[in-house]
């Protein structure tokens, strides 16, 4: 019982962490590469933020990549850029699944953004958005 109390609480393993990255942004390049994402990611490196974006066309089909996955582990945050295709793309919703294992079991912190769809569409599941998640069950 001993050991246990001497484990680093999640809060305390997040301070102490060394981390490549302080953001992973998750995005469907689709709707939001060339504008948005682009422009959010010009900000934070402007300001010397570490942060991962994935530049690569991905392929239809192909798995999620292992660099992918260390990537989102290695980020202290992860904001995930809600888009009308975000659930559209299997590798996005894989990136999802990863962050959200690894805000449970890592502390990291995770910040949506919602561009060009609402927060209860998301949460309701709501016009396209709808369709791509339940065929992801």
């Amino acid at each position: 019982m001993d050991s246990f109390n001497n484990f680093p609480s999640s809060s305390s393993f997040v301070s102490t962490r060394k981390w490549t990255y302080e953001v992973f942004l998750s995005f469907r390049g689709e709707d939001t590469r060339n504008n948005f994402v682009d422009h959010l990611y010009a900000a934070l490196t402007q300001r010397g933020i570490d942060t991962f974006k994935d530049d690569d066309m991905l392929r239809r089909g192909k798995p999620i990549s292992p660099e992918l996955l260390k990537a989102i582990e290695e980020s202290r945050s992860a904001v995930i850029v809600f888009s009308e295709n975000y659930a559209n793309s299997s590798w996005c919703l894989d990136e999802l699944v990863k962050i959200m294992e690894c805000h449970k079991l890592m502390g990291q912190r995770v910040l949506p953004v919602f561009y060009h769809v609402e927060p209860s569409d998301v949460r309701g599941q709501k016009r396209n958005l709808v369709q791509h998640f339940n065929s992801k069950k």
